[in-house]
């Protein structure tokens, strides 16, 4: 059986975690009922939350957390090296995630803040692809557990790998909620990449934008739409920093 171009039978992963709540880690390693047979095509080199094995040889690297100190900077890098494919998943992997807030702040006031006197080792924070390449990127906080899965098996069966190009909203739709706008929300529904099935929003709190933006969103009919209802650009504005998903847009308001 052939994967990725090699011989053996099950392909080799590794699962690694910087700066982060390991949250997304955790989703893949829940034992439901897809588990088993998820791994039935891995042969797990280094997993911490399912396994106390190490190994340095494997095919795909899954990366989750973001870069925050000179150390991590190194060990990203060897992993990149080990690995023939590296993945971002979750949100801090991909954009940089709530680790991104502190850059909104000085480091060494953020570190007398957190920290008083004491000495700490920290950087700006950056995203995974901003220190080493990635070949693929999950966004969400905390990933979808069956996209991931869904995902690696298409990287391990050589299938075609996508995203969902349209937003959140679609999805809301599917699962025939009332619009948050319409119970007064500013909600990042309509220029976020869809994937979560809507959960938060189901759950009537609104959209953070924790996946990033979908493919050719319409910013300027999303600042209309937030005009119109006189809503806050200074909660809009919170909204779309707190992931770190929307820095391009966010110069973009009136």
């Amino acid at each position: 059986m052939q994967h990725l171009g090699f011989s053996h039978k099950k392909i080799k992963i590794g699962s690694f975690d910087f700066t982060c709540c390991e949250g997304c880690q955790l989703q893949l390693a829940n034992h439901e009922s897809t588990l088993p047979a998820f791994l039935e095509l891995l042969d797990i080199r280094n997993f911490r939350e399912i396994s106390s094995e190490k190994h340095d040889d494997y095919d795909i690297a899954l990366v989750e957390g973001s870069i925050t100190r000179e150390d991590e900077v190194e060990r990203l890098k060897t992993i990149r090296k080990n690995a023939r494919i590296l993945i971002a998943y979750g949100t801090c992997a991909c954009f940089g995630g709530v680790n991104s807030l502190k850059n909104n702040f000085p480091i060494d006031e953020t570190v007398r803040e957190v920290y008083s006197n004491h000495s700490v080792d920290t950087l700006p924070v950056r995203k995974i692809s901003d220190v080493v390449t990635v070949d693929f990127s999950i966004p969400g906080c905390p990933v979808s557990k069956e996209e991931v899965e869904r995902i690696i098996t298409s990287v391990a069966t050589g299938s075609m790998i996508e995203l969902p190009k349209y937003p959140v909203c679609v999805e809301c739709k599917q699962q025939l909620n009332t619009c948050l706008f319409d119970l007064g929300e500013i909600c990042l529904g309509p220029i976020t990449r869809a994937g979560c099935n809507a959960v938060c929003t189901t759950g009537k709190t609104a959209c953070l934008g924790c996946r990033g933006p979908a493919d050719d969103i319409n910013f300027e009919s999303f600042m209309q739409l937030v005009a119109d209802r006189k809503m806050s650009l200074e909660e809009l504005d919170e909204k779309l920093g707190f992931y770190n998903c929307f820095e391009e847009f966010r110069h973009d308001k009136s």
